[in-house]
């Protein structure tokens, strides 16, 4: 179902059957409107779905893996569908609202630059509890 959606292309097997994950690009809306995987990846957020693998694997160019395990029912998996046709509608009639997903979370967006520094990083509660005690906190 994903696959027929715009936007969205089957760089590898699309004639054949997969096995417990596939992969799908986004680069044709990325071409087309300036939304990347990365976008979607976050507006899933706002329907309720962890987002899925992206940038994996780094041959495919806007890379989407689905992994759906085996607990899923077939209702979920259609919502996860549902969601993903939404976001891909939504950026191609408003791609600005996709770019600056997500809405409906505790934070809204992560400065992703500034959270991978390790400066910026406690990497247990101990090293956060030191840094405090020193003073030495006030990046984070």
């Amino acid at each position: 179902k994903l696959a027929e959606l715009p936007g969205v292309e089957v760089p590898y097997g699309a004639d054949r059957p997969c096995k417990h994950e596939f992969v799908v690009s986004f680069r044709p809306l990325e071409r087309s409107k300036g939304v990347r995987t990365l976008h979607v990846a976050k507006r899933l957020l706002d329907h309720g779905l962890h987002a899925p693998t992206i940038y994996f694997p780094p041959i495919v160019p806007e890379a989407f893996m689905v992994e759906p395990t085996e607990t899923y029912e077939v209702e979920e998996l259609d919502r996860f569908v549902r969601a993903v046709e939404a976001t891909v509608a939504e950026a191609e009639q408003e791609p600005d609202r996709v770019l600056n997903a997500p809405y409906n979370t505790a934070v809204r967006r992560v400065d992703e630059a500034r959270a991978s520094r390790p400066r910026t990083m406690a990497l247990s509660w101990r090293m956060l509890k030191a840094r405090e005690a020193e003073g030495s906190n006030q990046h984070l």
